[in-house]
């Protein structure tokens, strides 16, 4: 059976609010435990007018105090956006307060722009260069203390959350497979490299004491609807996202419209559909059909979905049917 999971970045809709975005969240989060699904990751992104998980470590709590079972984590934490002591204190504290169930999946992208990123970090390309040594730094201050360790993480020493590599091209595949960590590809906006990324990682690799075999889990955007018209209007609040961030402009999570005509360019088209080309949209039956397709394409061990859905008694119904597809996938395998 292939787990499914999902990816939140607590959007903040046209008419919607901070507060209510990240109660929407917690929403979620509580529908996909009921629901089955393994995790509830959320990611950092900063500056964005429609998304509110900026402050993640913050969000995961929240989520996590509302929820018992499903593992929630980071999907991602930016590393060099931060020191790796500082992530290793947050989530130490976080595997303190919820033990069991958190998860840091760590990316190297600034989440943001070019001018917040600079604000962020200050210095780009040595946080960039860094992120391998970063990872192995932030590896080991989560992990048990040794004799000789000079600075020690209070919390997070020997809390050994469990750590993911992210990526959307090769160089975290390389990386992944030669730490021996979980990797997981986020080919619900990036599919150029997907099979190729996938093919390095499992073939480089490396046992390590967290992982003796390759763990891959695949990224889709997913909108299940009782029809397939139904589910293609929701999913045009996605398409209206896309093509505004194409002409960068970042605002709020739009309403779904009748139709997208003129509301983007042939290039802004092209841009979309290709971005998304592994989205998962339509009935329960398309969705199974889409998923079982893409599983079987990308030999995965879990599915990660992100929901982008305007309304929210919309998006909490599509989490239950996707509940159900996994079933009816996991029934149709036994």
């Amino acid at each position: 059976m292939v787990p499914f999971s999902i990816l939140d970045l607590s959007p903040i809709t046209e008419g919607g609010s901070v507060a209510q975005s990240l109660e929407n969240s917690r929403q979620l989060a509580i529908a996909a435990e009921e629901n089955g699904y393994k995790r509830f990751w959320l990611a950092e992104h900063h500056g964005m007018k429609g998304i509110a998980s900026a402050a993640t470590s913050l969000v995961i709590s929240h989520v996590a105090s509302a929820t018992r079972t499903v593992r929630v984590g980071s999907g991602g934490i930016m590393l060099p956006n931060h020191s790796p002591l500082v992530i290793a204190e947050q989530f130490g504290t976080l595997a303190a307060l919820y033990p069991g169930r958190i998860d840091l999946g760590l990316g190297r992208a600034p989440g943001t722009d070019t001018r917040t990123a600079q604000a962020l970090r200050r210095n780009m390309e040595a946080s960039a260069n860094n992120f391998p040594n970063d990872v192995v730094e932030l590896r080991a201050l989560l992990g048990p203390v040794t004799e000789d360790q000079k600075i020690i993480a209070v919390p997070g020493a020997d809390s050994n959350v469990p750590i993911w590599l992210l990526g959307s091209s090769h160089f975290s595949a390389h990386l992944a497979g030669m730490l021996g960590l979980p990797f997981a590809f986020a080919s619900h906006f990036a599919p150029d490299m997907l099979l190729s990324a996938l093919e390095i990682y499992r073939e480089r690799f490396t046992p390590s004491p967290e992982l003796d075999r390759p763990h891959v889990m695949v990224g889709v955007m997913g909108v299940a609807a009782e029809t397939d018209e139904e589910a293609n209007y929701l999913f045009t609040s996605m398409q209206q996202s896309f093509a505004a961030l194409r002409r960068n402009a970042r605002g709020r999570f739009p309403p779904p419209v009748k139709s997208m005509d003129g509301l983007w360019s042939a290039d802004e088209k092209i841009f979309v559909d290709h971005a998304i080309a592994h989205a998962v949209v339509g009935s329960p039956d398309t969705v199974r059909r889409k998923i079982a397709s893409f599983l079987d394409l990308t030999k995965a061990d879990e599915l990660i979905i992100s929901m982008p859905i305007f309304d929210m008694e919309a998006r909490l119904h599509s989490v239950g049917l996707f509940g159900e597809a996994q079933r009816s996938l996991a029934a149709m395998t036994s």
